[in-house]
């Protein structure tokens, strides 16, 4: 790649609408629900399986949960989608916490992060 297709991609990249929203991580094995929010939802996956896939998660019980039924037993879906368009960062932080909380309390899940 050259310098100049480089950089229109590193441009296009940093350029490109993420969807913030809420997102669960199911065992389908045990019933367990995981819950978080995040400005970028479609990421989360990628960067939950990475670690789980390594024994590294940060989330000890999905960890474990994973390594006992395996990557076949656990599902990923996004609960909420939340528009942000109009909201600073600032507010789209507390939207996404506040949505977070409910998802939590609504299906008697668990924090995925934190």
């Amino acid at each position: 790649m050259d310098k100049q297709s480089r950089r229109e991609a590193i441009r296009d990249y940093k350029e490109r609408k993420t969807r913030a929203g809420v997102y669960a991580v199911r065992c389908v094995a045990t019933g367990d629900v995981w819950i978080a929010g995040a400005a970028n939802v479609e990421g989360q996956q990628a960067r939950h399986w990475f670690g789980l896939r390594m024994g590294s998660h940060m989330n000890k019980a999905m960890q474990a949960a994973w390594a006992v039924h395996g990557e076949a037993a656990m599902a990923f879906e996004i609960v909420e989608n939340i528009e942000a368009e109009e909201l600073t960062p600032l507010g789209l932080a507390d939207l996404i916490k506040a949505r977070e909380r409910h998802w939590l309390a609504a299906l008697g899940a668990k924090k995925a992060v934190g």
